[in-house]
């Protein structure tokens, strides 16, 4: 990947890309998501449909992905969900980032969580970012950190994997 990925809101055509990229995601750190591997396949790719439809982008629900260019292969992707109960509507959750072992390190990462943050800022009424990392996850923390996230509390024994606990931090970015 030479030059900088493409940036895009993902739509019902990707459906297919974004699910297989996610369970590469899925299965490679199943520490870094709450969903495992195996439940994302008994869901299937039917429980994006609604999200990829774009409906509720306007609102802070969106899925982005990053495509390496010239090919527009799917390389990262990276959600935004709102929270929906009205005393909690001015905050905004970072789910699902992922960017594919072969693109890591280029910028993707970055790309991804700079546009989320741009279109973040541009939605009435959010105030607050905040997205959830794993303990030992140091370059996933360092690029958060980087782009204006702060730690804000610690999970202990958030996610249990194989009997073996994560502990994961929460971190948060006003806007």
């Amino acid at each position: 990947m030479e030059h900088a990925p493409l940036i895009r809101q993902l739509n019902l055509a990707d459906l297919n890309a974004f699910f297989q990229l996610r369970l590469r995601g899925l299965q490679a750190h199943p520490e870094a998501f709450g969903t495992s591997h195996q439940e994302a396949l008994e869901k299937g790719p039917g429980q994006y449909e609604a999200i990829l439809q774009g409906t509720q982008a306007a609102d802070g629900n969106f899925i982005l992905g990053a495509f390496a260019t010239p090919e527009l292969e799917l390389i990262g992707t990276v959600g935004l969900r709102r929270e929906p109960r009205v005393k909690e509507r001015h905050k905004a959750v970072v789910v699902g980032m992922y960017v594919a072992p072969e693109a890591a390190g280029r910028g993707a990462g970055r790309a991804l969580l700079g546009d989320l943050l741009a279109r973040g800022e541009r939605i009435e009424g959010l105030r607050q970012i905040q997205l959830v990392v794993t303990k030992q996850n140091e370059a996933a923390r360092h690029l958060y950190e980087s782009l204006g996230f702060r730690c804000c509390g610690r999970e202990v024994d958030a996610l249990r994997i194989d009997g073996v606990f994560h502990d994961a931090d929460l971190m948060a970015r006003l806007i």
